[in-house]
């Protein structure tokens, strides 16, 4: 009996695996010269996502495996998990004879019943070369995005206190996306209207209607000229047909879509940014409504079962008539596009409702539907009508368009062609009544905004980023406020944006311009077709931006001068909180992201947590350092603590790292410390302790220092402590806990009582566990828990349930017998 392990792709496994810099002294952005980034820092793959131990249960699923199918998504991407999954799951699995194939691939573009057996049938090898080709794009953005972006964050946030940005990233293709928006900003500011001059006239059809016609000069830009022409113009009395035609024109059906059309549509007509789209069409793909989303062919090949497609949709609502009669009468071959040889155009593969979908992903679903419908439709056609006038020297011209069919403007009514009033009959030397002639002043117009669709467009034509990765660039620059989305989608630079390209112009165009990035995607794009080598094209990409950042470094007081323009030094920012502990004077507090302190007499800054509000705490000092604490807080339902600024950006003990506050703190005597503070470990998570917030009174909250546990406890309270003693049973921490005798709901009319939230009874009905949207019971004790106060040291209880268990969380795993 032979095993065979086929192994699906579900978004936690395309996200499981992430390229990181090698932990150790390069994760420490104060450790390490950014320059060192481009060639002396190890890179790894490691799990995103460390909870889904994905590794770990992919080489349980294939433990004693004999083959192994891959069915990733067919793209790049898709490769290169392939050979990921490859590198768990390969050790464990049986070795095969000699020179037995074991591994294989499986191709297909929907996940319908035809598609899937037909790429059983035919099944092939992952493409080693695309799989490089995206491990040199991962190493490669890794490497000159993070260098850049430590050195200018660093630079920027320690003298600018207005930013309102935590990271100052830069990204080979995030950059030149945002210089776009830039440019299109710096072409409004620049914009100077011109005044021009039109004129305009009306004839007399008959009694009841008159036609307005349009001036075959346009427009002149001369105000005396175009008075000239009104005055040869206005003591006219007829207007004399000169020409007149009549031609059949037809408006072309649609291509067939991809994924850069998709995105563009679902932006300038739908409202739905790039990267919630993108989203929706892979949930749509995923649950077996449409082809596979991420596509840049527009052309079906000659196999492709068009009519079987369009027979899924013959009894839906809302177009059943209109397929069936297309059905009936022959339908039409979608026109000839382009074909990138990835996947075929995006396709519905079933009929779906908008009861079945709702929302945004029904409304995706049905512009899919009806594109498709469209592109095997027939062309629209109408006649448009011509009469061309004489008014004294000046010639007017009036035009109409009457439909003859409708065709693919049936399904999709927002492209059909415009109703205009029919031009009345007439020929070659008839006259007409002049009704009036006039002169209009207008303006010429600045540019709009950009809109997404239109930075889409674009990125597509000068090659930055690839179908999959464009939504993401458009969101990172949302994300940094280097841009905001406006009504009607449209992208408008903040002056963060504006001043880092204008900065980044100033002292290499190329940093911001799309030619660099466009000849690098040249280059992966040799790789994946085995035609350039994987490590020369790394090595010289990387050496040609080491050569950049260290001119960038040298150069960048020509972009601090740009900053000093628009943002307002440290000094000068934020407003008094708590007292520096080496100066004893006030530290302003910057709310702007990132928020911080900043010592002026002292020229430091701490770093703080982000998210949350922070606050002066009682005016109480760190027993270390002497500096003021502040309390850190998500709100009233959420997690609060205590920290010092200095103990949380300068650890004070070696089992601490940077970014920990009192919770994690483990001074063995501080009265805000977790070895105080600390009741027992987290139910949810491995790591995280539960310590008391002795702020939270008399709504008592006991929180995960790890994690986003939070316990609400002992209601109206009047005080809660933690004992020095501890449970007998579990060797948690014991909480004293005493109430007003006119609010206590312990047992007898006490108002105090001194037990083990995990373990005694009275406290169980008074705590009330919140994770997330979700709500527990707090106990989870037993016999074999192993944990006392401060850091945690113990294991799970035997038979208590693994919340995290990849097994119980993943579906895309399946072993069959064959």
């Amino acid at each position: 009996m032979k095993i065979v392990l086929m192994v699906a792709e579900k978004p936690s496994l395309a996200q499981s695996i992430a390229r990181i810099l090698s932990r150790g002294k390069y994760n420490k952005w104060d450790k390490v010269d950014p320059a060192e980034l481009f060639s002396q820092a190890p890179t790894e793959k490691k799990e995103a996502n460390p909870k889904l131990n994905m590794v770990k249960f992919l080489q349980v699923e294939g433990r004693g495996c004999d083959y192994i199918v891959l069915w990733l998504d067919c793209d790049k991407e898709g490769e290169n998990i392939c050979f990921e999954v490859l590198d768990a799951v390969l050790p464990v699995m049986n070795k095969g004879h000699s020179g037995e194939k074991t591994v294989f691939r499986a191709r297909f573009s929907s996940i319908t019943d035809t598609d899937i057996c037909n790429a059983m049938a035919h099944l092939g090898e992952p493409d080693h070369n695309e799989a490089l080709s995206v491990d040199a794009r991962q190493e490669l953005d890794l490497r000159i995005g993070c260098a850049f972006t430590r050195f200018q964050t660093k630079y920027f946030q320690g003298k600018y206190g207005d930013l309102d940005s935590s990271l100052i990233s830069f990204g080979p293709c995030q950059t030149p996306t945002l210089g776009f928006c830039v440019e299109r900003h710096d072409k409004i500011q620049s914009f100077k209207p011109e005044t021009y001059w039109v004129l305009q006239a009306k004839v007399n059809a008959d009694k009841d209607r008159s036609l307005l016609l349009d001036w075959d000069r346009v427009r002149v830009f001369d105000r005396e000229i175009a008075q000239m022409f009104l005055n040869m113009t206005k003591l006219e009395k007829e207007a004399k047909v000169e020409a007149t035609s009549r031609k059949e024109k037809a408006k072309q059906r649609p291509l067939a879509l991809n994924t850069v059309e998709m995105l563009r549509v679902a932006s300038s007509s739908l409202g739905m940014g790039p990267q919630h789209a993108m989203q929706t069409a892979e949930r749509l793909y995923t649950q077996g409504y449409i082809s596979y989303p991420r596509t840049e062919t527009t052309h079906y090949p000659e196999n492709f079962d068009l009519k079987g497609c369009l027979r899924q949709q013959a009894n839906h609502p809302y177009w059943a008539d209109t397929v069936k009669q297309l059905l009936a009468d022959g339908i039409n071959r979608p026109r000839k596009g382009h074909d990138a040889g990835d996947h075929p155009p995006i396709t519905p593969m079933r009929s779906a409702t908008e009861a079945e979908l709702g929302g945004d992903t029904w409304r995706l679903y049905e512009y899919i539907t009806r594109h498709f419908i469209a592109t095997v439709s027939h062309d629209c056609k109408y006649l448009q009508s011509t009469i061309s006038f004489r008014i004294g020297q000046e010639l007017f011209t009036c035009s109409g368009k009457t439909i003859i069919s409708p065709g693919y403007t049936e399904i999709m009514p927002w492209q059909s062609v415009p109703l205009e009033e029919s031009l009345p009959t007439c020929q070659r030397g008839d006259t007409f009544a002049v009704g009036e002639v006039k002169m209009l002043e207008k303006q010429t117009n600045p540019p709009d905004y950009l809109t997404e669709a239109e930075l889409i467009t674009l990125m597509e034509k000068h090659g930055i980023g690839t179908d999959a990765s464009i939504p993401v660039h458009i969101n990172n620059i949302c994300q940094r406020n280097y841009v905001t989305v406006e009504s009607g989608r449209r992208l408008k630079p903040t002056n963060l944006g504006i001043v880092l390209v204008h900065g980044y112009y100033k002292i290499d165009a190329e940093l911001v311009l799309p030619t660099i990035r466009s000849a690098v995607e040249k280059q992966l794009n040799l790789i994946a077709q085995g035609r350039a080598d994987y490590r020369q094209v790394l090595g010289h990409t990387l050496d040609v931006f080491k050569r950049k950042f260290h001119y960038f470094v040298d150069s960048i007081a020509g972009m601090d001068e740009l900053m000093e323009v628009s943002f307002s030094p440290l000094a000068a920012t934020g407003k008094p909180l708590s007292r520096c502990g080496k100066c004893h004077r006030f530290m302003k507090y910057i709310q702007a992201k990132p928020s911080r302190l900043h010592c002026s007499h002292c020229d430091e800054t701490y770093t703080l947590p982000q998210n949350g509000t922070i606050k002066l705490y009682k005016e109480l000092r760190c027993p270390l350092d002497d500096f003021e604490l502040v309390l850190w807080s998500s709100g009233s339902r959420g997690k609060s603590y205590p920290l010092c600024p200095y103990c949380y950006n300068h650890p004070p003990f070696r089992d601490m790292k940077k970014g920990m506050g009192c919770n994690e703190c483990t001074h063995p005597s501080c009265q805000h410390s977790l070895s105080m503070l600390g009741i027992g470990q987290c139910v949810e998570c491995e790591s995280g302790v539960l310590v008391l917030d002795p702020t939270s009174g008399p709504k008592w909250k006991v929180a995960c220092n790890k994690c986003n546990v939070v316990a609400h406890c002992f209601e109206n309270a009047y005080r809660v402590r933690v004992s020095s003693d501890n449970c007998n049973t579990c060797e948690a921490a014991l909480l004293d806990v005493d109430f007003n005798k006119a609010k206590s709901p312990l047992p007898g009319d006490e108002t105090q009582h001194t037990g083990c939230v995990f373990c005694d009874p009275v406290f169980q009905e008074l705590v009330e566990l919140k994770h997330a949207a979700s709500c527990h019971p707090m106990h989870r004790g037993g016999p074999g828990r192993r944990q006392g106060r401060g850091r945690a040291r113990g294991r799970r209880p035997p038979g208590k349930p693994n919340p995290r268990r990849p097994k119980d969380k993943m579906s895309a795993l399946a072993a069959y017998f064959v």
